[in-house]
């Protein structure tokens, strides 16, 4: 019997092995990696419910900014908290508190993890004193994985996380006859210690179900040739990239993948995650396709801290945007094509000065517009109405509403000359009486926080009263549809800006954005049909020649300066 174990165990494949046909160099994307992305880039990765996202970064909120619900959580500070939230939210400002039981403080109650028959102090077999147990048990070696090993290791002091998890080591053979169970453990991976985890207990059959370590030192791992080099300073293997497993335990090894090996689940953003949390009934990748197609599934609360978090979040603050009620469909085009229909683009707005369509702009929400900077002047404002449920120059609409500026903010750094940081926004006045603007029939369209929600060959749509190839005025708003381009530098060498803008074209040029339509929308839908607005309508030459693509204000370089001025809880999703 003893002989038939070793064999399985032999024939068993650790899926840290589990390797695509593709070589591992080439699934990461090196251009990403100069941006250092961590677990807490929340350019690619959801925050936490106790942190908000800051230029990219996610930092900590302070407790009373967590929602109010939740349990009774005791700290290794000796304090209780009123939520999960709150205890990780003070955790984060003062990383000594860590979390020790759910419940009330009681006295004396501790929580230990220690390693055992090792040659250092780094490795060994690892056992765990619970709080609500007297005795030490050790760590059952199913489903024991890097997860788990990762937070053990920062448990016990080692910053850098496990180094490997398939080393044996031999227990005094007295002990093992009485070690008849052993705790089964199971973590994200993120957690700062292993009493966040959830452990459940399972007898076992002999010492070698039991879960050792050998958390990560210099002297452990040497880097090799073929190491990767993790933003925390650690060196992995090369092969263990972009598999949905957090072997760096800052998760960098996952966040800058064109594809994944092994049982790793690829999100659109270039993220890796593991296949188990696909409709797992919590949102993954930020562009959300890992809870597609998913049964709907109720969430209980368990004494599960994974689900007490999950269970935060429904807490947070939801913005309505970015869904219409119709969907376009036909191919219309900005450079020749027939009109769009009321309802298409609720967010579309035009900007009028002395009668005329100056420009386009974007609704977003409360009493703001979005569009170029070089549409509007401030000196200007009060000759500026804002057109709304609009779509003929010539007929214009009973729905129609015209708006009047309350003011209106250039970016600081736009520059004229080379369309630099083009984006401005416009405040609304309010109508005489309403403590809110109101703008019938029009739909906030959704504001980007990250770069990465869409790629280049992604789809999206343009939309606006420009003029055709041959200068002829167009009185119907329009609609086209166009395709991120990368690498705009090759059409317009010196003057394309990759991080503050984005191109978007069709193969022979029929459709773009034309004069007229500058400060207008660009944007794109997600996996679940929610519209973001991707672009503002910038510059470009020749319209309407395929080598010649429209250049607009990339949106998601702006989330910080937006929110800055309209408020962060107007625009902010998924506690960005």
């Amino acid at each position: 019997q003893e002989g038939k174990r070793e064999k399985e165990r032999e024939t068993q494949t650790d899926s840290l092995s589990l390797v695509s046909h593709t070589p591992q160099k080439d699934l990461v994307d090196k251009k990403c990696l100069t941006e250092k992305h961590t677990h807490l880039s929340c350019k690619k990765v959801f925050c936490q419910p106790w942190q908000k996202c800051i230029d990219g970064t996610c930092i900590c909120k302070l407790p009373y900014q967590c929602p109010k619900n939740g349990t009774l959580v005791c700290s290794t500070n000796g304090k209780t908290y009123p939520t999960y939230c709150q205890q990780k939210s003070f955790e984060c400002l003062r990383p000594e508190a860590k979390f020790l039981n759910r419940g009330a403080c009681r006295a004396e109650a501790q929580f230990n993890v220690s390693v055992k028959y090792g040659n250092t102090t780094s490795e060994g077999i690892v056992e765990v004193k619970l709080v609500e147990q007297d005795k030490k048990m050790f760590i059952c070696k199913k489903p024991w994985s890097m997860a788990e090993a990762n937070v053990a290791c920062l448990d016990l002091g080692f910053q850098q996380g496990a180094y490997d998890i398939q080393k044996q080591f031999e227990i005094p053979e007295n002990l093992s006859m009485n070690s008849t169970e052993c705790l089964q453990v199971h973590c994200r991976g993120l957690e700062t210690s292993l009493a966040e985890c959830t452990f459940t207990k399972r007898r076992t059959r002999n010492d070698q179900d039991f879960a050792g370590v050998v958390c990560y030192t210099q002297n452990a791992a040497p880097p090799a040739n073929d190491s990767f080099h993790c933003v925390n300073g650690k060196y992995i293997p090369q092969k263990r990239t972009c598999n949905g497993i957090n072997d760096c335990g800052d998760q960098s090894d996952e966040l800058c993948c064109t594809g994944c090996q092994g049982k790793g689940f690829f999100c659109k953003s270039g993220v890796c995650i593991p296949s188990k949390y696909k409709c797992n009934g919590e949102l993954d990748c930020i562009t959300g396709e890992d809870e597609i197609g998913c049964e709907e599934k109720t969430e209980f609360l368990t004494a599960n801290m994974d689900e007490e978090r999950k269970w935060i979040k429904s807490f947070l603050p939801k913005v309505s945007c970015g869904v219409t009620n119709s969907v376009p469909i036909r191919r219309k085009r900005v450079v020749g094509g027939k009109p769009a229909y009321m309802g298409d683009f609720p967010w579309q707005v035009a900007i009028k000065e002395n009668e005329k369509i100056k420009c386009g702009g974007i609704y977003i929400g409360g009493c703001w517009i979005v569009t170029a900077a070089h549409c509007v002047s401030v000196s200007k404002m009060y000759h500026y109405q804002i057109w709304t449920s609009f779509l003929s120059t010539l007929r214009p609409d009973k729905d129609v509403i015209v708006h009047y500026v309350k003011q209106i903010f250039i970016h600081e750094k736009y520059n004229g000359t080379t369309y630099e940081n083009d984006i401005a926004l416009i405040e609304l006045k309010k109508h005489a009486n309403r403590k809110e603007c109101v703008l019938n029939n029009s739909i906030p369209v959704c504001v980007p926080w990250s770069s990465y929600l869409f790629r280049p060959n992604d789809k999206c749509t343009i939309s606006g009263w420009g003029r055709e190839k041959d200068n002829q005025k167009v009185h119907l708003l329009q609609w086209g549809e166009v395709t991120l381009l990368h690498n705009c530098s090759r059409y317009y060498p010196g003057r394309y800006f990759e991080k503050e803008m984005e191109c978007a074209g069709t193969d022979d040029g029929s459709i773009d954005a034309c004069k007229g339509d500058s400060g207008g929308p660009l944007v794109c839908k997600d996996v679940n049909n929610v519209t973001y607005v991707w672009g503002v309508v910038s510059w470009g030459e020749n319209c309407g020649r395929p080598e010649y693509p429209g250049v607009y204000t990339k949106v998601a370089s702006y989330f910080d300066w937006i929110s800055h001025h309209v408020g962060r809880s107007l625009i902010s999703q998924y506690n960005v």
